[in-house]
């Protein structure tokens, strides 16, 4: 039975774009990556990616106050309602055009959504069953120009909209008597922000050419008089008799004016400017392109086009501090409810910020690459993954907190190739700019830099098992190079290809090194005889990847027509092959003059990757799809969809005919002179994106595709971000060799009976985490060492697995060491002979040891820390050692270690 993995993380990507929001306890903050959304838990150092995507980009994001559903909008304005505690898609709505902005009110009963001119208020989804979760209360008209941001009051009695046409207007969410709608001005830009003041009508507005107005309102919040209900029953009554009307409703119609009379005004609500400030008196800072406020403090943040952001105190406006933490934009800033945290999201560079302003120190800080990822690779443990990118990074993220934790910048060009060496504990890269680098993740330097004898481009990268050789082959000169890693030298130089070098790969149980080329060979070199060249296998196309087997047994190479065929290298005899073009699926691209089906027809896979057990084969390529084959049947067993984000070019099979006319396609017309990113004009040939401001769509693509030693997850680098799959992110009832007597209550019985191993089988049988973990936490530590001898061979590796994910989950750590620990003395030499297919089992095992052995090492050096410091302070002090203690001194002790306690408290605060 083969369960397909589920979706369970977005690495590589951080922000991208829309509005940062944080949690209702401030721990965590939800960032918009394409069509997905990651929340960050800031407490305990992770990152999830939530297992729903919307249609296109997301735009922005509306939190509930409550902390328990999200609003998530995108490009075109189709809105997904989703709920933050079961991770699941509510309710679809569609706002049918784009939309600007979207807020809860603090009370949680409406939420605002801002498009075009108009604000639309609406009944916010309850807690109750409704059947229609967006129920539109009223529509707001004033505006002249698309409205750019909304505010509410703290009791949801009013909320304001900022507009591009320079105004701002105080709306009320229930009709007052005292209050008309009509626009302030005082600005001469773009409205960025509006903010209400804690319990109060006061407002401040700030405009993009960095100008901040103070309004004051000669009214409190209590002050506002309800309108009469015989005035509020005609006026409904005339909203319901025009949606009648009207084929899309429209709720109750309010207009505003933007200059009401004298008479109009009188014994209302005034607003009257009693300040304007300036950010960039010394006209150092260009446009400000975001803002945020903290209500209870004071707080105000601004960042600005330059990369720059200040923190002011308001009413005043006295300037708390003043810093640059990018060279691009600030896209997006949020604070969080106690006003420690401030979340900046940069889009140019991808970059998420949060910056704890007391302490002036980062508190997260993360970018993903620039430009595409190209390659990445898994480190033997299954724990880090490493990723190159055409930015030149070379970066190492934490599969279990999905955070990347270093960022090698030493290459000048692309990075085209990332592996591992044996031990886990080297990178190495090739790149563009002529070089191979080595990098410790000890010290986290470059302490190797293998260069040829003439400039080579390196288009590809191997290791051998034993992480002394190193081999990158070169794409102009055609040339493979070896160095030493010990040394640094150049060991040799194998030519005898007439193509560009596409792919490396070293035999895993042999010194053999298979190379791929576009010269339609692939040569078998022996690193250990002098005549080297050992087989030359012919091929029908340009080769551009190939791969051994975990065993070495097997060679599989994927051909640029379509064909990936299998070999056994040994005796260079073909043993099988898939044709793999149509299970591409090529979409079309907006500019592509043939059909997707006729450009298939050029396509093929350019990434290959054994499964850990070596009976499935991953393939990808220029496609939004990966394929996943059995090797030994040839079959396709299934098609991964990395991505349904239609923002991406080369998605759709076929051409949408709404968007042709009769000049051709729609995406050859230049939209606009502009946006608020620069210039809106695609550069020709421009596929993957180019540094200045231009506009372009990226073509989806997967670059890379590995599979975790473990066996339990895949990872891909697509032009969505590092995409992982895992087996252990769904639930699936999976039972094996089960019959009709095992039951939960039969369990429970045979283990109230002491027959522990019996429980344990049956409770294997069943399949049932939950259940197998309360079986084996019932056996008593002295009876492990019985029950190993006595369970089964067929349940040892079961019973591994299990323990190796039991390890990442439970506290009872020392118990499950004493399984781990028996099970292997006793079973060792029977599992020696299954070591290839158990590897994957015994590597997640010791992937889940080594980060508690981190974990704890830590804590016992800072514990050791400690007691040499309290000894290095009672000795100064002139204390006597316990040792040295008479029995009268007891008093005298117990007094002295408790200032000790407090002396070391007080250097651990300090």
């Amino acid at each position: 039975l083969f369960l397909p993995p589920q979706f369970s993380g977005l690495l590589g990507t951080v922000y991208r774009r829309g509005n940062l929001s944080f949690t209702r306890d401030g721990n965590s903050l939800l960032s918009p990556v394409g069509n997905r959304i990651s929340l960050f838990d800031l407490k305990n150092n992770k990152c999830e990616t939530l297992p729903l995507a919307t249609r296109l980009n997301i735009v922005c994001v509306g939190l509930s106050p409550d902390g328990s559903l999200a609003i998530l909008i995108d490009e075109e304005g189709a809105a997904l309602l989703v709920s933050l505690i079961g991770k699941c898609v509510i309710h679809k709505f569609y706002f049918h055009k784009p939309v600007h902005s979207v807020s809860f009110s603090p009370d949680g009963k409406k939420f605002v959504v801002t498009k075009d001119n108009l604000a639309y208020l609406y009944h916010a989804p309850g807690k109750k069953r409704e059947f229609n979760a967006f129920v539109l209360d009223k529509t707001y008209y004033g505006p002249y120009d698309e409205t750019t941001c909304i505010d509410w009051t703290d009791d949801s009695k009013c909320f304001a909209v900022g507009s591009k046409d320079m105004s701002t207007w105080v709306f009320g969410a229930e009709r007052w008597a005292n209050l008309i709608y009509y626009s302030l001005g005082g600005h001469k830009d773009v409205i960025v922000a509006c903010f209400f003041e804690e319990n109060s009508l006061d407002l401040y507005t700030i405009s993009q050419d960095a100008a901040l107005c103070v309004w004051q309102c000669d009214t409190e919040l209590d002050g506002l008089k309800p309108m009469p209900p015989k005035d509020a029953a005609k006026e409904k009554k005339a909203a319901e008799d025009d949606e009648e009307l009207l084929e899309e409703p429209k709720g109750e119609e309010i207009h505003g004016k933007a200059d009401p009379s004298e008479q109009e005004t009188r014994n209302k609500v005034k607003y009257s400017r009693v300040a304007k400030y300036f950010f960039n008196k010394e006209g150092d800072f260009n446009n400000l392109t975001a803002a945020a406020y903290h209500k209870k403090t004071h707080l105000l943040v601004t960042g600005f086009a330059s990369g720059i952001f200040h923190l002011h105190e308001l009413p005043d406006f006295s300037l708390i501090h003043s810093l640059s933490i990018s060279d691009q934009r600030i896209a997006s800033i949020s604070i969080n409810c106690t006003g420690d945290w401030i979340a900046f999201g940069c889009s140019g560079l991808g970059q998420l910020l949060v910056w704890e302003w007391q302490s002036e120190s980062y508190v997260l800080k993360q970018q993903g690459h620039f430009n595409s990822m190209v390659s990445l690779a898994y480190s033997p443990d299954g724990q880090y993954i490493v990723t190159g990118g055409e930015d030149g990074k070379v970066k190492v993220w934490n599969t279990s907190s999905s955070f990347c934790f270093v960022t090698f910048t030493e290459h000048n060009s692309g990075v085209t190739a990332v592996t591992f060496t044996s031990t886990g504990y080297v990178v190495l890269s090739a790149s563009l700019d002529g070089t191979v680098r080595a990098f410790d993740l000890h010290r986290y330097r470059n302490f190797r830099t293998f260069t040829s004898p003439r400039p080579s481009q390196f288009s590809c990268l191997a290791v051998d098992s034993s992480g002394e050789i190193v081999a990158a082959g070169s794409q102009d000169s055609f040339e493979i190079f070896i160095w030493s890693m010990q040394s640094g030298r150049l060991l040799d130089v194998l030519a005898g290809h007439e193509g560009p070098i596409s792919s490396l790969s070293f035999n895993p149980m042999k010194c053999v090194l298979a190379s791929a080329s576009w010269d339609k060979t692939v040569k078998l070199w022996d690193m250990l005889d002098s005549w080297r060249t050992k087989e030359t296998l012919i091929m029908n196309s340009d080769v551009l990847v190939v791969a051994f087997r975990p065993d070495g047994k097997e060679l599989a190479v994927a051909a640029l027509n379509g064909q990936i065929t299998f070999w056994d290298h040994e005796n260079a005899a073909q043993t099988g092959s898939i044709e793999g073009r149509h299970d591409l699926q090529m979409g079309r691209k907006e500019l592509d003059k043939i059909t997707a089906k006729q450009a298939a027809k050029g396509k093929s896979f350019t990434t290959l990757c054994y499964s850990a057990d070596g009976q499935s084969i991953l393939a990808g390529g220029l496609s939004k799809f990966v394929c996943i084959y059995n090797v030994k049947e040839q079959i396709l067993m299934k098609k991964f969809e990395i991505s349904c984000n239609y923002s991406l070019d080369a998605m759709e099979e076929y051409l949408d005919r709404r968007k042709m006319t009769e000049f051709g396609s729609m995406a050859l017309i230049d939209e606009g002179g502009g946006g608020d990113e620069g210039v809106a004009i695609p550069l020709p040939g421009v596929k993957r994106g180019d540094m200045s401001y231009r506009h372009f769509k990226p073509e989806i693509r997967v670059t890379c595709v590995r599979f975790c030693p473990t066996g339990r997850s895949w990872a891909a680098t697509t032009t969505e971000g590092l995409l992982l799959y895992s087996l252990d992110s769904g639930l699936i009832f999976d039972p094996f060799e089960l019959d009709i007597d095992v039951t939960p209550s039969n369990i429970h019985k045979t283990l109230n009976q002491k027959e522990y191993t019996m429980a344990i089988v049956m409770a294997f049988k069943l399949n049932e985490k939950k259940l197998i973990q309360e079986v084996i936490e019932a056996v008593p530590s002295s009876e492990v060492d019985v029950v190993c001898s006595s369970v089964p061979d067929l349940y040892v590796e079961k019973l591994l697995e299990f323990l190796a994910s039991a390890f990442e989950t439970s506290c009872h750590l020392e118990f499950y060491l004493i399984w781990a620990h028996k099970l292997l003395m006793l079973h060792g030499q029977k599992l020696k002979t299954r070591s290839v297919k158990l590897l994957p089992v015994i590597q997640f095992l010791q992937k889940s040891i080594q980060r508690h052995f981190e974990d704890v090492s830590k804590l016992c050096e800072w514990n050791i820390y400690n007691i040499k410091y309290a000894l290095a302070i009672s000795q100064q002090r002139g204390m006597k050692r316990p040792a040295e203690e008479t029995p009268g001194d007891e008093e005298e002790l117990d007094s002295d270690s408790d200032y000790l306690m407090q002396e070391v408290h007080k250097e651990n605060l300090s």
